[in-house]
């Protein structure tokens, strides 16, 4: 409230309305400081989380281009850090995307072997905004600092419930994922990193955010971090008694369900999984219609019509795919309801698609089958795949004409889900052919 009343001046003049500003501005810089833990004079705002990425990558990798041209970003990296490595490579640079284990985190030892003599910089998510799995930043950020290469983390998701481990060099924050106002973003770079500004600057915010900033925001996003940090102990161990809750019981009470993302290491709020034969924006709108606000990493939501790029670095079920957030303060009642709808909501999902119940006992009549979903989207794939797979025996294979890029995860997560064997895909006149062999 101070700071609509007083801030509405430029901090940087020197006038009483502009020092009254400057020092409000100065608070918040030093409260967001404490909260990350570096100095006030290393944190910096700007105008979403986004902005942050985007400068923080290309500053640093401007500020060492005589280190080399290569950076380091992990498979399942927000898209803003995705998009500043496919920026960089367009401009001549090079780019390892790290791969990720199934349950979403990198290998330390494997990110660590990606460093190279001509490496700028390396980027890590302290953890996924897809499917709350925890990164072993601390880790991969020692190795990087004997290597002599700054790591960026995007700690956007994480930094609600505490600093980041690690020896970082530069974090990235956004104030509407701890429960600030949107437009307002943070970009912490610790001192002796190397950084150069790209673009016009000014004297605002050291040279790397121009511009006159939103005050009363920034205020209020500082005000909010420290807020949600008094209680986050005993909010956090809340919430992941919640998610717990649902990571349990969905499994039993939906059949053919795989809950994704590290069931340990992960962060409070968030559970995701995928159902099988279920069209996720169906799902959605179903879920939508009782109530609940979720999101989805399905293709079929996704106007690219490409499965989210974590599931698909992960290697796990996408379609059907629910991601579910807790927000500070979500009650108890709140997820038992949602355990009673949602096994409804996918029953009737799956009747509207002709989702079969199991798969069915039916005369053999072919060693090998043939389906063609060509021009089908996902879940109908898996589907038609389901419907015939009885047909064949023991040891007889299928073959899946697919042109759905989500048929490349679906039909490997429906085979270890039934424990038959995926052959692999080959090409075909269009599209892909899958190849199933039915071993029980």
């Amino acid at each position: 409230m101070a700071s609509l009343d007083d801030g509405w001046a430029d901090p940087a003049r020197l006038y009483r309305e502009g020092r009254k500003a400057r020092m409000l501005l100065d608070a918040a810089r030093e409260a967001v400081a404490e909260a990350v833990e570096c100095r006030a004079d290393e944190v910096v705002f700007g105008s979403s989380g986004t902005w942050a990425v985007h400068t923080g990558v290309a500053g640093a990798l401007a500020g060492r281009r005589r280190a080399g041209r290569h950076l380091i970003v992990s498979a399942v990296e927000h898209s803003s850090v995705l998009h500043s490595a496919d920026a960089f490579e367009a401009e001549g640079g090079s780019v390892d995307r790290v791969a990720v284990q199934r349950g979403g985190a990198v290998d330390p030892s494997v990110y660590a072997a990606a460093l190279r003599p001509d490496t700028a910089l390396a980027c890590l998510q302290s953890a996924s905004h897809e499917v709350g799995t925890v990164q072993p930043v601390a880790e991969v950020a020692a190795a990087c600092r004997a290597a002599g290469v700054p790591l960026l983390v995007d700690a956007a998701q994480s930094l609600a419930w505490g600093p980041v481990e690690g020896d970082w060099s530069l974090l990235a924050g956004s104030a509407h994922k701890w429960g600030g106002p949107p437009g307002v973003g943070l970009l912490a770079v610790r001192k002796g990193v190397r950084f150069a500004p790209r673009g016009p600057v000014d004297e605002r915010e050291s040279g790397r955010a121009p511009g006159f900033g939103n005050l009363p925001a920034i205020v209020a996003a500082a005000a909010s971090l420290r807020a949600v940090r008094a209680d986050a102990a005993r909010e956090a161990l809340r919430l992941r008694e919640l998610t717990e809750r649902i990571r349990a019981r969905v499994p039993r009470l939906v059949p053919d369900v795989e809950v994704v993302g590290d069931p340990e290491r992960r962060l409070p709020g968030i559970v995701t999984f995928s159902c099988l034969y279920v069209d996720g924006e169906a799902l959605l709108h179903g879920l939508d219609r009782e109530g609940f606000s979720v999101s989805s990493g399905s293709s079929c939501t996704s106007s690219t019509l490409t499965p989210s790029h974590v599931l698909r670095a992960m290697g796990v079920l996408s379609e059907g795919n629910v991601r579910v957030s807790l927000p500070v303060g979500t009650a108890a009642e709140d997820v038992e309801r949602f355990l009673e709808v949602l096994p409804r909501v996918v029953a009737e999902v799956r009747e509207k698609l002709g989702a079969p119940s199991a798969v069915p006992a039916t005369a053999v009549r072919a060693r090998e089958l043939v389906v063609d979903s060509l021009g089908k989207r996902c879940p109908i794939p898996v589907i038609e795949l389901a419907r015939v797979f009885g047909e064949v025996p023991v040891g007889g294979t299928v073959r899946v004409l697919s042109d759905d890029e989500a048929a490349r995860l679906d039909i490997p997560a429906w085979c270890e889900m039934r424990g038959q064997e995926y052959l692999g895909e080959e090409p075909a006149e269009r599209g892909s052919a899958h190849l199933v062999r039915r071993v029980s």
